[in-house]
């Protein structure tokens, strides 16, 4: 019937017929050619370049899980097995209001919310204009950057991933998920990476973004840089460098520092932790589970035993000779992770409250110190402690916007090991900087400051005479000095601020990180986005063209959990690492 049909229109229709005839043949040779020129094009793209999970992916250059380890460990460590134990509940109760009260209350939360937002898409938006290939955005003068020991891996692209999804950005976390998933973690100009860094910035920013979005291609890549990551611990001690050095990982020369800041060294549990959690592989969790065990054993062994001293001798395994102490910079996260290691180990590896209980117990006794202040407000801070050999431990009053993330920790660890006076003491170290911000022209706390102290953590009279004599008048009551008064857009302090928000249920939180935000907002904005400044004490600032990937990724994303919904990023589903990455807890 279909041949007759042909036929017939040849036949009755011969000028359709030819044409149509014609088109055919026209799209057969067009076929052809088509599939020639994608034959053609195949062979030019480099073989480690493929469709993944629906996403184009580009494997890295070179596979670090096939690299022969010079240092091989003959058994791993395995995840702690068990169900996870019913630990105790980190977020308070929040129950809806559904009088005229909490609507007008949501409404000011949601037009809070929205404002956070905005600036996030400020800077988001230039920092895309100058490309994902870049670690950050110059805020000033609109160029892009690559930050030194990051690779020129797209910093702020990855540490982004997740406040993208947090803000319900779904169509710039997808197109930014695409850019970060042909990421080739060999292809860098520089010879080593800060191991630290890449591995809170950006393993932890693809886990993070994996555990909110499900979205396979990003725990891949996550896994093929967790390789790479992996090698830092193939020393002859199993103790990692400060830098991976590429070439001295590929031919087995690796060794341990002599002299490293102890948090750049100890603080991967979360990220290897989570990444042998996803995979089933052991292998991570053995590497960070060696270090812990040297954490033990070095604990009560310091000059200030209890803590652990500012810098560590990874290659000879021993205590160097450090006597300095602190829980800002060079050690902050080694003691931030110990109870968020035992948090997202479901409770199972109690070696973590032992480390927390101990370190906490020292701190409280020797590095907490009140402030005098005029009106004897009730804050704390964490300052810095030598031990002499001859005196003792002697105390620093040294507050440091690095350290203002203790209140969060104080409070974190007293929820999960039911320390109720660990929460307390958390809320006066939030208050204390919160207060630190408010005094200031500017309504921000400088980098790194010195307060006067009370001779306990009582509260003690002001005394006019020593702050005119001692302090710098210049500067409100309370502070001796500020000798580093820049604020880098950091996210220590309103990070405490959501954390005890989230803890306790108090609105008044809110409030002072709504203070926070606009003062930030007025002190830090330009055309582009939003830079960091040279000093607190001036108005108006001088920007310093500088927007570190931190901004996006905890500074904005703190601020607008803060007046979110409880339930986004439960603390009870979810722990934070030092990056904000939302890293899942299990249940």
């Amino acid at each position: 019937m279909l041949v007759e049909n042909v036929e017939w229109q040849i036949r009755h229709q011969p000028h359709n017929a030819m044409i149509a005839l014609f088109r055919r043949k026209t799209r057969v040779v067009a076929s052809l050619i088509l599939v020639l020129i994608l034959y053609l094009l195949v062979g030019l793209i480099p073989e480690h370049r493929d469709t993944l999970f629906g996403f184009t992916y580009v494997r890295s250059g070179y596979d670090w899980s096939k690299q022969k380890l010079a240092y091989p460990v003959s058994e791993y460590t395995p995840l702690p097995t068990g169900v996870p134990r019913s630990l105790p509940k980190v977020q308070y109760a929040f129950t809806t209001d559904t009088s005229p009260k909490g609507v007008a209350r949501e409404e000011v939360l949601s037009s809070r919310r929205a404002e956070v937002k905005s600036a996030f898409m400020k800077s988001w938006t230039s920092y895309k204009n100058v490309g994902f290939g870049y670690d950050e955005l110059m805020p000033v003068s609109g160029k892009g950057r690559d930050a030194p020991g990051f690779g020129g891996w797209g910093a702020t692209l990855v540490d982004s991933l997740s406040t993208l999804w947090i803000m319900g950005l779904k169509d710039e976390f997808y197109e930014a998920a695409a850019a970060a998933v042909t990421i080739d973690w060999s292809e860098t100009r520089d010879s080593s990476c800060n191991f630290f860094e890449t591995t809170i910035r950006h393993l932890g920013g693809l886990l993070g973004a994996y555990d909110l979005s499900l979205e396979t291609a990003l725990l891949e890549k996550a896994i093929e840089l967790g390789d790479m990551l992996y090698m830092a611990y193939d020393t002859p001690t199993h103790m990692p460098p400060f830098w991976l050095d590429f070439d001295d990982a590929k031919h087995g020369r690796q060794v341990a520092g002599y002299h490293d800041p102890s948090a750049s060294v100890t603080s991967s549990s979360l990220e290897f932790t989570r990444l042998s959690q996803l995979t089933g592989n052991n292998k991570y969790y053995d590497a960070i589970n060696r270090v812990t065990l040297v954490l033990d054993e070095w604990q009560n062994k310091t000059t200030l035993p209890g803590m652990w001293p500012t810098f560590f001798d990874f290659a000879q395994m021993q205590l160097d000779g450090d006597s300095s102490f602190t829980l800002g910079a060079l050690a902050d996260s080694l003691y931030e992770y110990l109870p968020k290691t035992y948090a997202i180990l479901g409770g199972l590896e109690p070696i973590y409250e032992k480390l927390y209980r101990g370190s906490m117990d020292t701190v409280t006794k020797n590095l907490l110190f009140r402030p005098m202040t005029p009106n004897k407000d009730d804050i704390l801070f964490s300052g810095n402690v030598y031990v002499s050999p001859d005196t003792g431990p002697h105390l620093t009053a040294e507050g440091q916007h690095l350290a203002c993330f203790v209140g969060g920790m104080f409070g974190l660890g007293g929820k999960l090991f039911n320390i109720p006076e660990h929460v307390q003491i958390g809320e006066k170290i939030t208050r204390g900087c919160v207060w630190g911000y408010d005094a200031m022209p500017t309504g921000i706390m400088p980098e790194i400051f010195n307060l006067f102290t009370c001779e306990s953590l009582e509260p003690c009279e002001w005394d006019e005479d020593q702050w005119q004599d001692e302090g710098n008048t210049q500067l409100p009551r309370g502070f001796r000095n500020a000798r580093d008064s820049r604020y880098l857009l950091r996210p220590e302090a309103v990070e405490s601020v959501f954390l005890m928000y989230r803890m306790t249920g108090n609105p008044e939180y809110q409030e002072m990180a709504w203070r926070m935000f606009q003062a930030i907002r007025n002190a830090t904005e330009t055309d582009l986005a939003f830079s960091s400044i040279q000093s607190v004490r001036d108005v108006p600032t001088d920007k310093t063209d500088s927007m570190e990937s931190f901004w996006l990724a905890e500074t904005l994303r703190y601020l607008y959990l803060t007046f979110s919904s409880p339930d986004l990023v439960n603390l009870d589903e979810y722990v934070l690492n030092t990056e904000a990455h939302p890293l899942k807890r299990p249940r």
